[in-house]
């Protein structure tokens, strides 16, 4: 049975969550414990959102600032988007982007971005291409999304 929640309606999964997003994406455990906890603390309403299978992680991402990219202005991006493999293809990202969208846009945080080389994955749940953006250290451009 899956479930699919905010950080803040379990915090106690802050530490495995933390380890999860490292081991898919490489990014120290540190940087997601910082963000998990400024979300926590309710410094910051950019959350964390997880599909758990039991008690196990399946699926995330993140809301931060700023996605490594050169485009400061367009704030907040979706980050850290994964789903584990055995799980695919069964809409669980797409429940969980709908999940994180329409929580942003109750606390009045609209429009959202995200970054990716995935075309024809985003459009199917409301998300439309919007640019082109320099990655922070990143020879090639990739591509930028909005949800409205």
């Amino acid at each position: 049975m899956l479930k699919y929640i905010k950080l803040r309606e379990m915090p106690e999964l802050k530490l495995s969550a933390s380890e999860w997003f490292h081991s898919k994406w490489g990014v120290p455990q540190e940087a997601y414990l910082e963000c998990m906890e400024a979300y926590l603390n309710e410094e910051t309403e950019y959350g964390w959102y997880l599909c758990l299978d039991e008690e196990k992680i399946i699926a995330g991402l993140g809301v931060i600032e700023n996605d490594f990219h050169d485009r400061k202005d367009l704030s907040p991006n979706i980050c850290a988007v994964y789903t584990d493999e055995a799980y695919r293809k069964q809409g669980i990202a797409g429940n969980l982007l709908n999940m994180v969208v329409d929580d942003l846009r109750s606390k009045g945080i609209t429009p959202v971005y995200l970054v990716t080389d995935h075309i024809g994955f985003y459009e199917r749940y409301g998300w439309e291409f919007l640019c082109m953006v320099q990655g922070d250290e990143e020879p090639d451009m990739t591509r930028m999304y909005v949800h409205r």
